[in-house]
């Protein structure tokens, strides 16, 4: 029995994207079936072995719809060739591409810092593209405020924008984040360092005409220091205005100790939380647990073993159960894993261990 066209184009969409080229080049009906939208949903594309990307690629690519772009930037043919398939992407003025993830491998030459990739971004947009996401938590470089008012300009039709990558440097500042709400009105997802918002930005989510606002993804690192803090009546006007609204909250090593307070305001929606500060955490898991019951799903936690850190995990347990992950990266007795497990009916997977392993440590998943 022939197998509907639809079903295979699903099928087909799961191909890596030198599969689908083969699979165009089988026969007529296959070749019409990977013209169908379906076939080419997801796309994920590595440049990442020094070869050219086969030309015949380029009659494919502008049916791409959403694209995570993974290169590795240690070689510039990897980076040239990536380029080629942004290029080609959006050649046409029909592209149909909405969604773009920017993935970067390899150790980045030495004083490189991603120019090439990321004006040759810029270059492939054009005014009023039809990009709704754009994500690039998985470029290394520096992103300034230039790049982030030209990516606003071009792709005003923007819900998701995620610039909390990897950086060590904070590039954003809060002046510029306003000048993209306001160049993106549809705008209800995006990642931010912590240190590019401000009183302001969230003064400008709480205008009627936003809309409701889903996700603020915010990475807290050593650039905190030099700005004003935000108080938690900010947050909670702004949790208000957007009741639906899930903050995640990433606080890294290089964060000082005596900020990281300052950080957990009690009315932020924390849905996924990660505590990467190597300090010594028992007043901020206490806090955890008093302000984040109702909201929290997943917690990450890197810090000292000891008794008195059982004691309080054991507390957040039956605190926050809603809890689904619970990952912490030190050792802890059996009656936290128990208390998880008891309390948190929906904990799908945790790292709780009883005994070192060696790194990196497995994870357990609950069926």
């Amino acid at each position: 029995m022939a197998v509907p066209e639809e079903i295979l184009a699903h099928i087909f969409s799961f191909l890596s994207l030198r599969d689908k080229c083969s699979a165009f080049a089988v026969c007529k009906a296959w070749s019409n079936i990977m013209t169908h939208p379906s076939a080419w949903t997801q796309t994920e594309i590595k440049c990442d072995s020094g070869a050219s990307i086969p030309q015949r690629l380029s009659v494919l690519l502008p049916m791409v719809r959403h694209l995570k772009l993974c290169i590795n930037v240690t070689e510039p043919a990897n980076r040239e060739a990536g380029l080629w398939v942004l290029r080609q992407t959006v050649a046409r003025g029909d592209s149909r591409l909405c969604a773009l993830c920017v993935n970067c491998l390899g150790n980045p030459p030495l004083f490189y810092a991603g120019q090439d990739l990321l004006q040759g971004l810029l270059d492939i947009l054009t005014d009023g593209s039809s990009l709704t996401v754009l994500d690039l938590r998985g470029v290394p470089f520096t992103l300034n405020d230039a790049f982030v008012r030209s990516v606003s300009t071009l792709c005003p039709a923007l819900q998701s924008l995620f610039i909390n990558n990897s950086s060590l440097v904070c590039g954003v500042v809060a002046e510029t984040v306003r000048d993209v709400l306001r160049l993106c009105p549809a705008l209800t997802t995006i990642g931010l360092f912590q240190a590019s918002l401000s009183h302001d930005v969230l003064k400008d989510l709480l205008l009627p005409q936003r809309p409701a606002l889903k996700q603020i993804e915010l990475r807290c690192e050593r650039s905190l220091k030099y700005v004003m803090p935000l108080c938690d009546q900010i947050w909670a006007e702004v949790r208000q205005r957007h009741p639906t609204l899930r903050v995640d909250l990433e606080l890294d090593h290089t964060l000082p100790e005596l900020h990281v307070t300052g950080v957990l305001q009690p009315s932020i929606p924390v849905r996924h939380l990660r505590l990467l500060t190597w300090t010594w955490l028992l007043d901020e898991v206490c806090l955890v647990g008093r302000s984040y019951a109702n909201t929290l799903e997943t917690l990450e936690l890197q810090t000292t073993p000891s008794p008195e850190l059982n004691s309080v995990l054991i507390t957040l347990a039956t605190q926050c159960t809603k809890l689904c992950e619970v990952h912490c990266f030190c050792v802890v007795s059996q009656e936290v894993i128990t208390a998880f497990c008891t309390h948190c009916q929906g904990l799908r997977k945790y790292t709780l261990k009883t005994r070192k392993e060696p790194h990196p440590w497995t994870c357990t998943t609950l069926t």
